[in-house]
């Protein structure tokens, strides 16, 4: 399996993790309520809700990281350069995760953007086949 491939991997795993808070916060709220837990997490406050957006932006993010990748691989983009954008994005995502839940606004938002970036690279490297080879 490719180096990006492998990425897709983590990123999808990333999903999970970023959901585990979640549920500490949940029980912490008296008990993780699976009969309406939507519910309870539009009830969370402070780390919970921090944790909540933070898994939620993992889905988010995780298609168009997946998409670009896809479409690096379909056209036969393929190189070190294409394997260095899907690295930088899973160590963006995981930098990501932890200044979410540290509640650094500005620090999430940058490594937030760098993941961006990364996803629409893959997404347009297909334009620059040869330069990237």
């Amino acid at each position: 399996m490719s180096i990006p491939f492998w990425c897709v991997f983590i990123s999808a795993l990333l999903i999970y993790v970023a959901r585990m808070p979640v549920t500490k916060a949940m029980k912490e709220q008296g008990g993780y309520d699976n009969h309406l837990p939507r519910q309870q997490q539009g009830q969370l406050t402070g780390f919970g809700a921090r944790a909540v957006a933070a898994h939620q932006n993992s889905i988010e993010a995780f298609i168009l990281f997946s998409v670009g990748v896809l479409m690096a691989h379909t056209t036969q983009t393929a190189g070190w350069l294409i394997d260095l954008i899907a690295i930088v994005f899973v160590i963006a995502r995981v930098i990501y995760l932890l200044c979410y839940w540290k509640d650094l606004a500005w620090q999430r938002s940058l490594v937030w953007l760098v993941g961006l970036v990364c996803s629409l690279l893959l997404m347009i490297s297909p334009t620059f086949r040869t330069i990237l080879l």
